[in-house]
């Protein structure tokens, strides 16, 4: 008796969101006891850690796919319908849409009072080297190997929620090591959902290009509301800015939430 394609595709999807989960909460759980009060002494011996933790959907990614004989399924990943034959225009508005949004929703912000900049941009060099790296360990997994699992299974759309309900659940450590209030917690799964319609979106209109995925990733970085905290004006107006902008996708584009990429 054999196995139907979809179980083995849903059960590899699951492992894959188990690994994705383990490595990251494992490797990043001692910075959190320390946050907790649990462990003692400075969290920066920790810290390297926690960086090596935002690589667990590669990883995850790379430990489902090679499953299939012969390196085909890390081949697949890795080499996706679209990955490389994407015009220029999208590196640009992939590089560009987050800073936009987030400076659209701060020019309308500021017609009521709202006084702050207009774009986050990295402040040092770990941070540069994050905005770099650490999109190419999330986004292998994430939209590399999750997505079109997910919009397969469940419709793009549906997907693209789904994903990013797993997407802001994963970053609960990080959230914690970072002391993130209750608030600032929901406001960034709010953010993270509207995010991944935007992400589903963009893959889905460059035939499942993981390179500009992770381009897109890496403007996030670019001009990151986050930079402000305490501060979390520019974390809301972007949050807004990334929900009506998620909506008029979904209402505007409607063909493109029934299609596959490819």
């Amino acid at each position: 008796m054999t196995t139907a394609p979809s179980t083995d595709t849903d059960r590899g999807t699951l492992r894959f969101f188990a690994l994705a989960f383990g490595i990251t909460w494992s490797l990043q759980l001692p910075a959190v006891l320390v946050v907790q009060g649990v462990l003692t002494g400075p969290i920066d011996r920790f810290m390297p850690l926690v960086g090596l933790g935002a690589f667990g959907p590669l990883l995850a990614a790379l430990l489902v796919s090679r499953r299939r004989a012969g390196g085909a399924g890390v081949r697949a990943l890795l080499g996706q319908p679209g990955v490389w034959r994407v015009g220029p225009l999208w590196y640009v508005v992939a590089l560009a849409l987050p800073a936009v949004l987030l400076a659209a929703g701060m020019a309308l912000a500021s017609l009521v009072g709202v006084v702050g900049p207009w774009f986050y941009p990295p402040t040092d060099g770990e941070r540069i080297a994050a905005l770099i790296v650490f999109p190419i360990g999330e986004e292998v997994g994430w939209r590399g190997l999750a997505q079109p699992r997910l919009q397969q299974r469940h419709g793009a759309l549906a997907g693209s929620l789904l994903l990013g309900v797993a997407w802001g659940l994963w970053h609960i450590p990080m959230f914690l090591i970072a002391g993130g209030t209750p608030g600032v917690f929901a406001m960034s799964m709010v953010y993270l959902l509207a995010g991944s319609v935007m992400f589903g979106w963009v893959y889905n209109h460059t035939r499942g290009s993981l390179v500009i995925a992770i381009v897109l990733h890496m403007g996030a970085h670019l001009s990151n509301p986050n930079l402000a905290m305490p501060d979390t004006t520019p974390l809301v107006v972007y949050t807004a800015s990334l929900c009506v902008f998620a909506a008029v996708l979904v209402l505007a584009d409607r063909r493109s939430w029934r299609a596959a990429p490819g």
